[in-house]
């Protein structure tokens, strides 16, 4: 029987973190496995181990082993934990989470009755997840990696986190982000540095790097992250993993701190293409609270799982987005692209040179993508804030001075830079804003002349950085899908010859996440590129 032994907390960057102590017991098939001793904060675990394997386990997998009786979603929680225990403060020291939820063994008690009593409520029954810490949680913080917000407990949960339990999904943790999500990296005040399980010494990507991470490192099995210039899609490339940013609209950001309310969106990371389409089933839809999404109504197909379909690349026509190759890139990046090119040829597809008209106008500066969102921010955040009373600050200004923030290079003078726009009714801002309309009509005129199904381009040209570097803004190509709305999705794409990973993305149309899901899962199967990271292997030698 598995006991709670205390509950601690762990002082770590400035703030308290809770941290359960738990006593592991497991039975499998009728056989009974000796308990294992977790400490969060020391990683200590027996060498007598559980029976059950859950490193690269998808999302079927594990319902089969659930509906098999060789496993229940409480035991599937305390093996995840058990992971997080060995590999998040300790081993790899990867520091990918935020906060262990207190209740998700007791979710997980509920809904093993409850599949007992009626049967699985959906795909996602009793499956553990992570959540980003920019999403709203009654279980905990929701902090957004500042130490300005931390400790803090939200009223109600974010929509799509209500999805996600409506569908019997258990949230095991939160993970680090970058503080408020502004930036490409995973740094912030309230955890310090996110590193890639894959390169200890080097950035996971950003924002949503501490979801990347703890997915990477099987630490759940699968995780929420969000969008607005590449923060799900970077750390997906960087961490090997399967990432999709949606049309504009697609999902509920009701509940997801903002960064900005033009660009957002939150989304699902996942180790396959099968288990993100089946968190998008959950996930998407009309939200009354945010009217982005009434769009999303009559786009949404029955099941995005209907489009995994391993032919999927035969007779589709892909441009490659030569603008993309500029002057930063590492060309081993590159090269594991270029093959890919030959892999899509060789699944049936077929694939052309794409050179986008008037790329200078459309996209002046690298940096421009920051523009609006950084006008935007403090607007957005004042108003989350003002929407929540029980928030510790009201406002970014009560923010810049309790002084509880990062001073690294990507965050503060971000934060102050956005501070000091006095209004969003400038011609500046209303230019860019329309000149998203007109990114938009250029791409989907060069689809539309060239008869194409996707772009494919690199999500990012070059090798993650390390973590005392900066991300290069020329090297980043999230701004195609992120100032356009259309959707996109990251697949892994290979290895460098030095084992860093590398990701492919594809670009559709309007509403063509089915299209996307259907070319990437067709790359994903007949590739497998998807391996786990070395630094975080198996609680487990072997399997029963």
């Amino acid at each position: 029987m598995n006991q709670i032994g205390s509950v601690g907390t762990h002082a770590r960057g400035g703030a308290r973190w809770l941290q359960p102590v738990i006593l592991l017991s497991f039975a499998f098939a009728g056989v009974l496995v000796p308990s294992v001793l977790l400490s969060p904060w020391t990683g200590a675990v027996s060498a007598e181990e559980p029976r059950f394997d859950v490193m690269e386990a998808t999302i079927p997998e594990l319902q089969a082993a659930l509906a098999a009786g060789r496993v229940t979603s409480r035991e599937l929680v305390d093996i995840y934990l058990a992971r997080i225990a060995a590999y998040d403060q300790q081993g790899a020291n990867l520091n990918a989470i935020s906060a262990i939820n207190p209740r998700a063994r007791a979710t997980a008690e509920a809904l093993d009755a409850e599949r007992k009593a009626k049967g699985p409520r959906s795909p996602l029954h009793g499956i553990p997840i992570i959540v980003k810490d920019n999403y709203d949680t009654v279980d905990m913080q929701t902090a957004a990696g500042s130490r300005s917000l931390a400790e803090w407990i939200p009223a109600t949960d974010a929509v799509q986190v209500k999805r996600l339990g409506d569908a019997g999904a258990i949230i095991v943790a939160k993970s680090n982000m970058h503080e408020f999500a502004y930036g490409w990296e995973t740094i912030g005040s309230l955890f310090g540095v996110t590193r890639n399980p894959y390169a200890l010494t080097r950035n996971p990507g950003g924002s949503s790097g501490g979801t990347g991470t703890a997915v990477a490192a099987n630490f759940a099995a699968v995780g929420m992250g969000s969008d607005t210039c590449g923060s799900i899609r970077v750390p997906a490339s960087f961490n090997n993993l399967v990432g999709l940013r949606g049309t504009q609209g697609i999902s509920s950001r009701t509940g997801i701190l903002p960064l900005s309310h033009t660009q957002d969106i939150g989304g699902p990371l996942a180790r396959t293409v099968t288990d993100l389409a089946i968190v998008l089933d959950a996930t998407v839809g009309y939200d009354p609270a945010d009217p982005q999404t009434a769009e999303s109504v009559g786009n949404i197909p029955t099941s995005y799982t209907a489009f995994l379909d391993l032919n999927g690349l035969r007779g589709a026509r892909l441009g490659t987005v030569t603008n993309f190759f500029g002057p930063v890139q590492d060309a081993s990046v590159v090269g594991v692209f270029r093959r890919a090119l030959d892999q899509l040829r060789a699944l049936g597809a077929e694939v052309v040179d794409l050179t986008i008209p008037n790329w200078p106008a459309l996209f002046k500066d690298p940096l421009e993508p920051y523009f609006v969102l950084s006008q935007e921010f403090k607007f957005d955040l004042n108003a989350y804030l003002a929407d929540r009373p029980t928030a510790p600050v009201r406002t970014l200004e009560e923010v810049l001075a309790s002084g509880k923030f990062s001073t690294h290079e990507t965050v503060e003078p971000r934060l102050r830079n956005s501070q000091s726009v006095a209004t969003l009714d400038t011609k500046e801002y209303h230019e860019h804003l329309a000149r998203r309309t007109t990114i938009k009509r250029a791409i989907l005129q060069a689809m539309a002349e060239h008869r194409l199904d996707a772009l494919v381009y690199p999500t990012v040209t070059e090798k993650a950085p390390l973590l005392n570097e900066l991300q290069k803004a020329e090297s980043i190509t999230c701004y195609l899908s992120a100032n356009s709305g259309l959707p996109a999705i990251t697949v892994p794409g290979g290895f460098t010859d030095d084992g860093f990973p590398v990701g492919v993305e594809l670009l559709g149309r309007p509403w063509s996440e089915p299209a996307l899901i259907k070319l990437a899962y067709a790359y994903e199967q007949a590739t497998r590129h998807r391996r786990p990271p070395a630094s975080t292997p198996p609680l487990m030698s072997s399997q029963p």
